[in-house]
């Protein structure tokens, strides 16, 4: 997302800041040695991605090139859980894209537990902020029934985009979450290149 999005973001002369969540991209670990059967180390984990999530929207709130009124979040897959509860707590936050994001899978291993501490529909519940959610409709992933169970919890104004893929959005939706997040900062729109 840091490259696709970020270009798409820059095009449009909106700054963006990539973050790799505990067991991401550069650092230590891999998502995948969690186990399912361990899930106080999954809540460790997501307790650090939200702290480090904090601490990147203070660093942008107070970058003397950013203006911090005017700050959003796009979250993919398990970014976007992530960003719907960050945008819940948060209110410097003025809008959230959510790339192939939707509610936890219906069968997940104790889902008691995991939704006391991350519930993304609770979240999307209680953020009043404009939402643009962009799903795969073959997405197997995040799934779209898991995607419309979040987008109906939202509040309005609220918009869902279905491309006709899987987990990765194409360029085209990316194109139209960056213009979305142009039109939400009343900035002027432009094609990336």
């Amino acid at each position: 997302m840091a490259d696709s999005m970020g270009r798409a973001l820059a095009a449009r002369g909106i700054a963006s800041l990539a973050i790799d969540l505990p067991l991401h991209g550069e650092r230590e670990g891999d998502v995948r040695d969690l186990s399912l059967a361990r899930p106080f180390a999954i809540i460790s984990h997501w307790k650090l991605a939200v702290s480090d999530a904090v601490a990147a929207l203070d660093y942008l709130a107070e970058h003397r090139g950013v203006d911090g009124s005017q700050l959003a979040l796009v979250g993919y897959s398990l970014g976007a859980f992530l960003s719907v509860q960050l945008a819940s707590d948060d209110s410097r936050i003025e809008g959230v894209v959510l790339a192939a994001g939707g509610d936890f899978p219906n069968d997940i291993p104790f889902e008691r537990i995991v939704r006391s501490v991350a519930d993304p529909v609770k979240s999307i519940r209680r953020m009043n902020k404009p939402v643009l959610m962009i799903n795969g409709q073959f997405d197997r992933t995040v799934t779209p029934s898991q995607a419309r169970r979040m987008h109906d919890a939202a509040r309005e104004p609220k918009t869902i985009r279905w491309y006709p893929g899987g987990h990765w959005p194409p360029p085209t939706e990316l194109d139209a979450a960056a213009n979305w997040l142009a039109t939400l900062f009343g900035l002027p729109l432009r094609q990336a290149s």
